[in-house]
Formats: C-alpha cells, structure tokens, sequence
C-alpha cells in the first residue's frame, strides 16, 4: 500500500489509539507526537508502517523507536521550555525531533556517522535550530555543555554509564534502556538528600520492560 495524504489523520489516531489510550495525558507531549511527521523519518519502504504500533528498522540494525515508548520516555523527563536535554543516540532523529519540540535546546549524540549525517541534514531541514548533533560514544556523554537538566538514552546499556549520571544536573532526571537479554526502562533522578546541598544521591525506578538495541562500547 502507498503512503497516502492522510497522515495528519494517521498522527492522530496514533495519540488517541497508542498513547492517550495507554495513560499518557500530557497536552504538550500529545500536541507534539500529533505535530512531529513519523513517516520522514522512516525508510521509504515503511511508510505505511510509520504510524503503526511498533518499532521500524533503520539502517545499520538501528531502530526508530515505538510511538508509545518515546511518548513515554519523553513524558517521564517532565521537560519544560528551559530545559537543556542530552540524547544518547540521535538514530533517524524521531526522537530527537520531539524533544526539540518540548525543550530549550537539545545536544544529541550518534556514534554511526552516516546516521549522526543524515539527522543531522533532515532537522535542518525541519528548521529545528535548537538542536546540536555530534558523532561520538553516547555512553560518554557530551561534557561541554553538561550538566543537563534531561538525559535520555536510546540505547541500552548493561549498566548505567558513570558519565550520564555525573553529567546530570542535580534535581535533572535521566530516562535509560537497562540491561542485556532483559532490559529495563528506569528513571533515574539526582537529588541532594533532605534538601541539604551535599553529595548528591542517585534513586533508580524501574518503569516497563523494553527492547532496545545495545549500547556500543559495553564493557564486556
């Protein structure tokens, strides 16, 4: 079947059907998965998979995530339009879209540089100018902008890298894939105890089983 021109249509009831349905009520979240255009990020063979229940393929074994799991993710941050947000694997840049769309500025990082390229080329096209790409090891972070008020990671670890955790700003959130053959979605927030400007503590909660491709670089 070829892609057709409701896509507009197709958006909507991927909110109302995929996301509203399943708990998520934030307006600006749901006004930007309605705004954001999944079908220009997929392979042109998808198109009439990109509003589907599903991850799609991208190329070299990366994926474009489920409409429902960035909603997720992305709602977990509680991004406000200060917010400086890093990305850890920009992929086809869906992702990095429609957290653009949400916070001041948004620094993302992809370690296949034909990837990191062609992102990088399409949210330019998009006229997203709040967003700064680099090719690198996204387990390392990017530590000239740090701290972050948002991490979010696209990719899983088997465990959560030192670096995103010290690059996250104190009362900054961090939302990261865990694990190996079984993965958990956690949120991981960084706060002084009892309110007093100490060494900050780190508290991890478990969200959802996911499935996300591994983090590059693991230690083994």
């Amino acid at each position: 079947m070829l892609f057709n021109k409701n896509q507009a249509t197709l958006r909507r009831k991927m909110v109302q059907n995929q996301i509203e349905a399943r708990g998520i009520h934030t307006p600006k979240i749901l006004a930007a998965m309605r705004k954001v255009e999944r079908h220009l990020f997929v392979r042109p063979q998808h198109l009439n998979l990109a509003y589907k229940d599903g991850p799609l393929p991208i190329d070299y074994d990366q994926t474009i995530s489920q409409p429902y799991i960035v909603a997720l993710m992305t709602d977990l941050l509680e991004l406000t339009p200060t917010s400086k947000v890093l990305e850890i694997g920009t992929g086809c840049g869906y992702q990095t879209a429609i957290l653009a769309e949400l916070a001041k500025v948004v620094y993302s990082v992809e370690i296949i540089p034909a990837l990191a390229k062609r992102a990088k080329a399409r949210l330019e096209a998009l006229n997203y100018r709040n967003v700064h790409l680099k090719k690198g090891n996204g387990r390392y972070g990017w530590q000239e902008y740090a701290p972050y008020d948002a991490v979010l990671a696209a990719a899983a670890p088997k465990t959560v890298p030192t670096q995103l955790v010290q690059q996250l700003a104190v009362r900054g959130k961090m939302v990261i894939p865990v694990g190996d053959s079984e993965q958990n979605l956690l949120l991981i927030r960084k706060e002084f105890q009892n309110g007093k400007r100490s060494t900050p503590s780190i508290a991890a909660t478990e969200v959802t089983p996911v499935s996300f491709v591994p983090m590059t670089g693991d230690p083994n």
